[in-house]
């Protein structure tokens, strides 16, 4: 009989197995950062799941006791702990966790959401391989955005907290400003290497002595 493998065994196999869309880019992030003044990291594997249900219906509400709740209007980010759900539209959201939230790895998000949604009006899919993420931190993040940006992020205006759809660069991604320095951008994976080395591009001036 053959042997059947223990469940760390599967989920060390599922993670050996894979390879996060810009990991060929990792030395070049540690390069071209610039501690305390830009940084760029990518965040490999994080759960995501993509929701579609009337936030003020029954299933909403069950939805939303998965979740930690379910973001009102555009920008808003609800959540507890590390489980984040980002607003699309009025009826379509973004759950974002850990890895090891994923069903694959031992978690239960995804059959979570499909149970609170149960044979109700709405759609859960899983999306953790749709897109990577990408966090820009440090004094001169928003300046490196505001070069393709065309929202206006200036914290009087795009405030910690908020997240919404936008293009850097021409690419379409989820932008979140997770706190005063820090933002975390959502690239689907078939842009993030276009992306990844567009972002690096633009901080190359921040790795120069300023001219005086």
């Amino acid at each position: 009989m053959a042997e059947t493998a223990t469940p760390a065994e599967t989920v060390n196999s599922v993670r050996g197995a894979r390879r996060s869309p810009a990991e060929h880019l990792a030395d070049a992030f540690t390069s071209g950062s610039v501690p305390g003044t830009v940084t760029i990291t990518e965040i490999p594997y994080q759960a995501m799941v993509g929701v579609r249900v009337d936030r003020a219906s029954d299933a909403g509400a069950r939805v939303a006791s998965v979740t930690g709740g379910l973001p009102a209007a555009c920008g808003e980010v609800t959540g507890t702990g590390s489980v984040h759900t980002l607003w699309l539209g009025p009826t379509e959201f973004m759950v974002v966790a850990p890895e090891e939230a994923h069903d694959s790895l031992g978690g239960s998000l995804v059959s979570d959401l499909t149970t609170a949604l149960g044979n109700d009006a709405g759609q859960v899919v899983d999306l953790s391989a749709n897109r990577t993420t990408f966090e820009l931190s440090g004094s001169h993040a928003r300046a490196v955005l505001e070069k393709t940006c065309a929202l206006d992020l200036h914290p009087r205006v795009f405030k910690a907290g908020t997240a919404v759809s936008t293009e850097l660069a021409h690419i379409p991604v989820m932008l979140w400003k997770t706190s005063a320095e820090s933002y975390r951008i959502f690239p689907r994976a078939s842009f993030a290497d276009f992306l990844g080395r567009w972002i690096l591009d633009a901080m190359r001036e921040y790795a120069s002595p300023e001219v005086p």
